[in-house]
């Protein structure tokens, strides 16, 4: 693989964990996906960083989890979802029809998709 591809693997990366981290601090936006593509990038830029990742405290288990089996804990469904949730009330309160049709679709869409994933 080519500097340059790594490098933009890596910044890809990069701005990843960054929005994972928005996401941990704000109860409408994911976390553990951008982190999943953050640990994907790492991969394919920095093998490190991505063993970094992965072995982290907090997050890695459920992103090992993911790797290994794709699965996801019950906790973490029952957390996205609630969260999903409070997006759709919290858009629902603020914007309003017809904006908090997105939120609905976001939640019906995704949510499904989360609640069928293995435990």
């Amino acid at each position: 693989m080519t500097d340059m591809r790594r490098s933009l693997y890596m910044a890809a990366g990069l701005v990843c964990v960054g929005l994972g981290a928005i996401g941990a601090a704000l109860p409408i936006m994911p976390t553990v996906p951008f982190l999943l593509l953050a640990a994907f990038c790492f991969a394919r830029g920095n093998p490190e960083w991505e063993r970094r990742l992965l072995h982290h405290p907090r997050w890695g288990p459920s992103l090992r989890h993911w790797r290994d089996h794709r699965a996801i804990g019950r906790k973490a469904k029952v957390s996205a979802i609630l969260a999903m949730g409070a997006g759709v009330l919290f858009t629902g309160f603020t914007l309003g029809f017809p904006w908090v049709l997105i939120s609905i679709a976001v939640l019906a869409i995704c949510g499904s998709w989360i609640w069928t994933r293995p435990e």
